[in-house]
């Protein structure tokens, strides 16, 4: 079923979830100082998000135009629109601390940003095994993303408890409250990712 030389699905593939993991990388590591440095965070991750979107157009059109696929068009269609939605999540929370004008993270933002980070380098490695072939590989980093989703969703119970119960500014609550919600819905979005990894596999080990 693979070729020696990786099809071209399975590269525009690896291509997107590069992308994701150099969004991610950007993600965590940008240092919001003012509200100069945060515009400049929102539009570069909205940069980000609509290179993802015209990967998406790409991969879809190809898939209209090819006959073979090296797996299911439906598993690389539904593979390509689970990695868009990592990204369209990132887009969302740094539009939320835009209109917020929040400037400084706090520990749980830091915590769930770290995880979503871990998340996208094992969907990175789980889609180069996959264009080189090695399935059979693939399902502990499935289960790593599962794993980091899991303690996202640990401190999401935790953030919410801690804002309900220390923070006094109903505005406040209302805005850390749609901030955590949105990093707890990119969690989500990994583990779907992670999920139909583990679909793929059964389908073609």
């Amino acid at each position: 079923m693979f070729k020696k030389k990786p099809d071209k699905f399975l590269l525009y593939l690896v291509d997107f979830a590069q992308h994701l993991d150099k969004t991610a990388d950007y993600f965590i590591h940008f240092k919001v100082k003012d509200t100069e440095t945060l515009h400049e965070f929102a539009s570069t991750i909205k940069r980000y998000e609509s290179e993802a979107d015209d990967k998406v157009h790409m991969i879809i059109k190809e898939l209209n135009d090819a006959f073979i696929t090296p797996i299911e068009r439906e598993d690389i269609l539904q593979l390509t629109m689970n990695l868009d939605d990592v990204i369209d999540g990132m887009e969302e929370f740094t539009g939320w601390m835009d209109i917020y004008e929040i400037m400084s993270s706090d520990s749980y933002i830091d915590e769930f940003t770290h995880y979503i980070s871990k998340c996208a380098k094992e969907i990175l490695t789980s889609i180069e095994l996959i264009a080189k072939g090695r399935l059979a590989d693939v399902e502990p980093h499935a289960i790593k993303i599962k794993d980091h989703e899991s303690k996202c969703d640990d401190l999401y119970r935790k953030s919410m408890k801690n804002l309900f119960k220390k923070e006094d500014n109903p505005i406040k609550v209302i805005q850390y409250k749609e901030i955590y919600e949105t990093l707890e819905d990119i969690a989500d979005y990994c583990q779907n990712v992670a999920s139909t990894l583990q679909s793929i596999i059964m389908k073609n080990a």
